[in-house]
């Protein structure tokens, strides 16, 4: 696909072949992984085995995935290609891909898979939570994350000329580490420069978001160009979702395709597709709707498609017809798959 041109003062989205106007854009899914590597650091390169996804074993690791060895980590460029192409066939445009420093991002891979499928595939630069990182970049400074982070958006991430689209997802812990404190700082001053929107991965705590606004509004980051990922795992109270879509952020539902009551990282009472969509209608009934996002955040191999598992096209699939059938009007459905991520993935104009 061929970007279209756009000069670098007039409003556009940049994507990983290159800027485009918005209005290319199409349906958006706004937190996925296509290329990603979860694993634990210590567990990396021992040469555990992976297991198999077979007809056997493909519930047992969606339902357990932290406890296979291989599952979180997304690395086939071929793979990820034919199911970019499956998204593209069920209506989709566009995938903000939020592989950040430490999960192992591949921009030269996403440009490929960009190319193959015929997708555009907008990039978030950054760094993941502290966990994920070693000691020289735990050691970086406010002034030297944003100077990193704003020569991905400028000149090209990770060794490569391919540029980012926004900033994140930033990773944060509860409570926030140090570390993970100058990184937000960082990313709020890199959208002052760039005016690049930026997305957070929160603590698992209900107190996370809010603190991680605290901090990026002290440095004067703009919160209606803030993202708060995982409503699903972090406010389980609609009333507090309502409240942070108040306050001004956008806030996002990303675990869409995800059905189980098993939470592989703590005990959570994880929502199901249609509790997330009343939950949308809450937000819209409140005259938010504008303010919030979905997506599925795909970062595990037993939810690709071709291996079994739902896919990145669910969302166009199967939510949206679920939300229609639920009351959900076109404008609705359109303003939070185009127009909304439209808006936030634009820079300049």
């Amino acid at each position: 696909m061929a970007a279209a041109e756009t000069g670098t003062g007039h409003a556009r989205i940049e994507t990983v072949l290159g800027p485009i106007a918005p209005a290319a854009l199409g349906a958006t899914l706004m937190h996925e992984h296509l290329l990603c590597d979860l694993t634990p650091p210590a567990r990396r390169g021992q040469g555990l085995p992976e297991p198999e996804i077979t007809l056997e074993t493909i519930f047992d690791m969606g339902y357990r995935p932290g406890r296979y060895h291989g599952n979180h980590r997304l690395q086939d460029v071929a793979l990820a290609t034919r199911e970019a192409a499956a998204f593209k066939a069920d209506g989709g445009g566009a995938i903000v891909e939020l592989t950040t420093g430490g999960i192992v991002p591949d921009p030269e891979g996403l440009a490929a898979i960009a190319r193959g499928a015929g997708i555009h595939v907008v990039l978030g630069a950054g760094f993941y939570t502290e966990n994920f990182l070693d000691a020289e970049t735990l050691a970086l400074s406010t002034e030297a994350l944003t100077e990193i982070t704003l020569g991905q958006l400028t000149e090209g991430a990770w060794g490569t000329k391919v540029r980012c689209g926004l900033i994140g997802e930033i990773g944060c812990s509860w409570p926030l580490t140090p570390f993970e404190r100058r990184s937000l700082k960082s990313g709020a001053r890199a959208q002052i420069a760039t005016g690049a929107a930026i997305t957070i991965h929160p603590g698992r705590d209900r107190a996370a978001p809010d603190e991680i606004l605290d901090v990026l509004e002290a440095e004067g980051a703009d919160l209606s160009r803030v993202v708060i990922g995982h409503m699903d795992r972090t406010l389980l109270d609609d009333a507090d979702v309502v409240a942070l879509a108040r306050r001004g952020s956008i806030v996002e539902y990303d675990f869409f395709g995800i059905e189980h009551s098993n939470y592989w990282l703590g005990v959570v009472d994880i929502p199901n597709d249609w509790m997330r969509i009343r939950a949308l209608r809450k937000l819209f009934d409140a005259g938010l709707g504008d303010r919030v996002v979905i997506s599925h955040d795909i970062c595990t191999r037993t939810r690709l498609q071709s291996l079994g598992g739902h896919g990145y096209g669910h969302i166009l699939r199967n939510v949206v017809p679920l939300m229609r059938d639920r009351g959900f009007s076109q404008s609705e459905i359109d303003l939070l798959l185009l127009e909304t991520p439209r808006r936030i993935l634009t820079i300049g104009g």
